[in-house]
């Protein structure tokens, strides 16, 4: 058995893993890369294998640094079954057309305002092809061994880091190796907690947070303090939202902070996200994989005023009074949050608010540390308004959880591959691993190949 780390090493993105066994290959999540240009350019490279040669892909989640690659896979000849959960499916039918038609608006708008270096410039994937993709996907149930390829199984646990999002065990008879994908927080206010894992020979983890610890303080105080404040001076409050997991957690804090009235009641709200609209309604669906009953459910999904059309989104820009907007994409990369940036972003009495991770070489990265104008559509936008972060608000665990959750194994792994990390994270948790457990960890690098034995 051998396995090649083609992504999510030296950063949070491009997850991609092959596995060979002998009698088939498999490829564990199939991400874009995000973030820096130099890794950007990997999207547009020459996949590693011929995509025919792959039996099956299984997906650990839906975001797209897990599965965003999918469309290109199955364009340039995958046809295989692409196995997930359920939950995980349903989030790929919204995630992937979306993905591939805004690829394809941002083509044609750098074509008509002749800002690429291209010409003409052209989408990495469209949303024909996305949807072509999904007609390959096999969801399958957690808690049950199901073969994916020639001797080899696959169970899916509940990972707690979104909606579907699983922890990944394969068993060829001889050996067990597990993913954990990124692993969810032990008490999130509405994920379940990941399933604790006893045994497995080989274990590729998470390292986001491997280097730090969430603030123990409930990241709804400084949610309610930046709406207050921003709304006092006048401005407009805009958070940047992955529209998967952390916008639905946006909204319930924000409906909880009006029912206890730290925010005003009358503050206008309003989710500017097709993808999070749709993505809220399958917290109805999917009420076994998180905490909120019915109620809370709908609390949550009515806690904004839906933005629908470019049209509607176009005039919220005009508007000269406090609101909050919620606008997809999480790190400012695309998105309908990029026109309220370049709306916004410009105003002191603003706020530029992002709740969660921003990896580097990404636009919230850069507005965090500090940069005094931003490059939108071949443009440089004046920074003035505030920035601030909620770190607390994420969906991944942090190093002190994952320490927590490896803590519930009966015995070593043979080896642990510490992935999905910036270097200084990975490096951190690898340290504190063999320091606190004396498990042996070690950072693959971009293409290395291991041998499971």
């Amino acid at each position: 058995m051998k396995l090649k780390f083609l992504g999510a090493t030296g950063t949070v993105t491009g997850s991609k893993y092959l596995l060979n066994t002998g009698s088939a290959t498999i490829l564990i999540d199939c991400g874009l890369f995000q973030g820096y240009k130099q890794l950007r350019l990997r999207n547009w490279e020459e996949f590693p294998v011929p995509p025919d040669s792959i039996d099956a892909v299984v997906l650990t989640h839906a975001h797209l640094d897990h599965s965003g690659y999918l469309p290109l896979l199955v364009r340039e000849g995958f046809r295989g079954k692409i196995y997930c959960s359920e939950a995980t499916y349903d989030l790929c039918k919204i995630l992937l057309p979306d993905s591939g038609r805004l690829l394809e608006e941002e083509a044609n708008h750098a074509n008509r305002h002749s800002y690429s270096r291209h010409a003409p410039a052209l989408p990495l994937y469209t949303e024909e092809d996305a949807l072509r993709a999904l007609d390959y996907f096999h969801p399958i149930p957690f808690g049950k061994p199901h073969q994916v390829a020639a001797g080899l199984t696959a169970q899916l646990a509940l990972g707690g880091h979104i909606l579907g999002a699983a922890i990944v065990t394969l068993n060829d008879g001889k050996r067990t190796l597990t993913f954990s994908g990124d692993l969810g927080r032990l008490h999130d206010a509405i994920m379940v907690e990941p399933t604790l894992i006893e045994q497995t020979d080989y274990l590729v983890l998470e390292s986001t947070y491997g280097n730090r610890s969430h603030d123990p303080a409930d990241p709804a105080i400084l949610l309610g303090q930046t709406i207050r404040d921003t709304a006092a001076r006048g401005g407009v409050t805009v958070i940047p939202s992955f529209a998967v997991g952390r916008a639905q957690s946006l909204l319930y804090e924000i409906h909880r902070l009006k029912q206890r009235g730290e925010i005003p009641a009358l503050l206008p709200v309003y989710l500017n996200s097709p993808m999070a609209i749709d993505t809220t309604a399958l917290y109805q669906k999917h009420r076994k994989l998180h905490r909120l009953n019915q109620q809370e459910c709908l609390a949550m999904c009515h806690a904004a005023k839906i933005v629908n059309s470019v049209e509607e989104s176009i005039e919220l820009n005009q508007r000269q009074m406090p609101m909050v907007i919620i606008a997809a994409s999480g790190m400012a990369t695309g998105g309908r949050v990029l026109h309220h940036l370049k709306a916004f972003a410009p105003n002191s009495r603003n706020t530029i608010l992002f709740a969660g991770f921003q990896a580097g070489g990404t636009r919230g990265r850069a507005m965090l540390d500090g940069v005094d104008a931003i490059k939108i559509h071949g443009e440089y936008v004046p920074l003035r308004a505030q920035v601030s972060q909620i770190d607390n608000l994420s969906a991944h665990a942090d190093a002190n959880e994952i320490l927590g959750w490896l803590g519930h194994f009966k015995q070593a792994p043979k080896q642990v591959f510490i992935t999905h990390g910036e270097p200084d994270a990975a490096d951190a948790l690898r340290h504190r691993i063999e320091e606190t457990l004396h498990w042996p960890c070690r950072v693959p690098e971009y293409k290395e190949q291991v041998e499971l034995v």
